[in-house]
Order: structure tokens, then sequence, then C-alpha cells
């Protein structure tokens, strides 16, 4: 039976890991939840499964649910960043679900990484910010990682029982978001309300907006270097409206092998926490017979700025990936707070990107120096910008 953690336990891929947990309760038991501060489903959880120890990031959210739950409560209330540390750490977990959005995760992550814990990763940003400090942490305690995004998870099944040195790329798959059929000139007008209506999948607000700039495909395709020990030569990206087809892989000899299923994330993360098995789940078979005509095309460009940003930045490397990521959550924030327009997103990463100078990233505390300079470079731009009265 899997010992398991749960960072991001009231998001959506916390839900439906817990989910999965519900329905295999003879193969999961869940020891520790990590939420930010969704005290209410927090606390429900905690009834449900009964975990040794929970945290929340907010201080004050964990307070009260310490009063919530009583005296005699069984679980132990930690808060903030140690909190999340803890839980990512309980000597008594095996598995680690890194389901926290943004950079938030990167700390605890790291942490369950150091202390040679089995990694089901959806939080892309630790990839994107520190890939090259994680994955050789992860060799050096035999941990594994293991993803739990569709499109990585859809890769890992594709390379599975071929030689590695006959792969010739990987080709990731986005739906184009909600935005993949307006014009360019209309989305100067597009509101937070709009992007947050994604056509297929059901997401938190940071990455549904990311799905619309199509950042969180450039966000994969640097995860996916990691991850699978790419150059950025050997990736990809082909817009999917339909999102069955959930990555490829090509071979030398010109075979191609996808994997397909209809889009509920329940699968891809049934599988991490299964790898390499595939236990049964309560989702209906995928009836290719009753699907629309599967299509695919290239991005575009002009756009999906922030697809070539990403692709940018891991070419530079070092520092620049943190940077972009950094960037782009501060912009994304702005938008979705209503003081910036939707095609402001990539000219305030742009513009961060474009004034800083790379530095090699070879500790935590670097990546973190990256992360704070850029969120302090996006701050003085939009701060400047409303000075000139813009």
């Amino acid at each position: 039976m899997k010992q398991l953690s749960i960072l991001g336990s009231t998001g959506s891929i916390g839900t439906n890991a817990l989910n999965v947990v519900a329905a295999n309760p003879e193969s999961y038991r869940v020891t520790g939840l990590a939420a930010g501060s969704n005290v209410d489903l927090l606390a429900n959880q905690i009834l449900r499964f009964q975990p040794s120890a929970v945290a929340l990031r907010d201080g004050t959210q964990a307070e009260a649910l310490e009063r919530r739950l009583g005296r005699h409560r069984r679980t132990s209330v930690y808060s903030g960043m140690e909190g999340l540390i803890r839980v990512a750490t309980l000597e008594e977990a095996d598995t680690v679900v890194s389901a926290i959005s943004g950079s938030a995760g990167l700390k605890p992550t790291y942490a369950a990484v150091q202390a040679g814990k089995e990694i089901a990763l959806a939080n892309k940003e630790t990839m994107v910010m520190a890939g090259s400090l994680v994955m050789k942490e992860a060799r050096k305690q035999g941990a594994s990682v293991i993803p739990v995004d569709s499109e990585h998870s859809a890769i890992l099944q594709c390379l599975l029982g071929h030689p590695r040195e006959d792969l010739k790329r990987v080709i990731l798959t986005a739906s184009g978001g909600p935005f993949n059929h307006v014009p360019l000139e209309e989305l100067s007008l597009v509101t937070p309300l709009q992007a947050l209506r994604h056509p297929n999948w059901n997401m938190g607000r940071k990455i549904t907006i990311d799905s619309a700039t199509l950042m969180n495909k450039g966000l994969e395709v640097i995860e996916a270097k990691w991850l699978f020990d790419l150059s950025m030569e050997q990736i990809d990206v082909l817009i999917h409206p339909q999102s069955i087809v959930h990555s490829l892989v090509e071979y030398r000899d010109g075979s191609v092998i996808a994997q397909l299923g209809i889009p509920d994330m329940m699968t891809p993360i049934s599988y991490a926490l299964s790898y390499p098995h595939h236990k049964e789940t309560s989702l209906p078979s995928l009836k290719l017979e009753e699907e629309p005509p599967l299509t695919f095309s290239l991005p575009e460009s002009r756009k999906f700025r922030c697809l070539g940003l990403a692709f940018e930045a891991a070419q530079v490397g070092d520092s620049m990936p943190a940077v972009l990521n950094a960037a782009n959550e501060e912009a994304v924030d702005l938008f979705l707070e209503e003081r910036i327009g939707f095609l402001e997103i990539p000219l305030l990463i742009e513009k961060t990107m474009e004034a800083h100078r790379p530095f090699r990233i070879d500790t935590l505390e670097k990546v973190l120096e990256a992360d704070a300079w850029a969120r302090q470079t996006v701050r003085r731009y939009r701060q400047e910008k409303n000075k000139r009265g813009g």
C-alpha cells in the first residue's frame, strides 16, 4: 500500500488524486495533505481520509482549522512554507503528489526529492525553475519523478519499451484554449471571465489563463526537456483542439506513437500513482467512432507569443526560465485583477526577459533570487506605466 502526501489537495489535481485514492482503498493511504487557504474543503478531506498531518499556507486559516477540528483531533496541523515542507517530507510517506499551483510548489517538492520520496509531479513550475537541480537531486537520492500532466504522462507511456537512442522528437499537443479561433486583433478586448472558459479542461484560474496564452504549453516544453533529457530541437508543439491525442513520440525510422484518451485528469493521475501499471478507473472508454474528426495544426506564433518566449528562455537556459515563470505569474495576476489587458501578458514577460542578465543556477537560493528579481521588475514596469497614465 502506497502512503501518500498530497500537496495542493484542495485544487483540481489534488481532489482528483483523492478520488483515485477513494476508488482504490486497498492500494493507497493518505498520510499528509497540504493546501493554500481552503479550510472547509481541507476539513472535509481530513474527516474522510484521516491523515496524520496537514498544512495550510495561510497561518490564520491553519489556526481556524485547529479550532474546527477540536482538541481531540488525531491530525497535526502545520502552517506556512515550513508546514508544507513538513507534510512533503513525512517519514511515513513514500509518494508525494506535487500539485501546488505555481512557484509556491518549488520548495516543498524539492524537499521531498531530497528526502528520497517518489514524486507524482503536477507542479510544472518546479521543473521550469529548477529542472537541472531537481533531476540531479533525484538521481542522487534514487527518487523517481513521474509526471502527472497528461502530455508528459503520454510521452512517458510512448517511450516505454523503446531504446532511447532511437528517439527523434516528442510532440506535445495543445488544445489552443478558448481563443484558438479568435483573431489576434480581437484579443486586446478579452476579459478574465472569457479567458477562464476553457473548452475541454476544468482547471485552476492560473493554469487556465496560461492555457489561453499557450504559456502553459511553453512551461510544459521546458518541463519535458528536463523530465526526458531532451534538447529543445527535439520538442515540437501542435494544436489539437479535441484533446484526445495527449502527445506523440517520433522515432528515427519514421514511426510515430501516440497516447489517446478522453480529456480527464483522472487517467494520468491514476497512472502516476500506479506506474508502471494501469489501474481501472470509473471513466468511460474512449469511443473514437463517436468523436469528431481529430485535427492538428501549428500554433500561430504572433497570437501565442508566450509559447515562443518559453522556447527562447529554454534556449538561453541558466536563470532565464525562472525569470520567465515569475514574470508570467505576476502578469497573470495583473490580468486577473483587470489591471492589464490580455495581450499585455506576453509584453510584460518579454520586457522582463530582455532586462535580465542570466546567471548560473546551481542552488535553490539562486533560483529564488531570479524569481524575486523578475517579480520586482514586473511590478516596477507596471508602476512606471501607471505614472505615465497607461
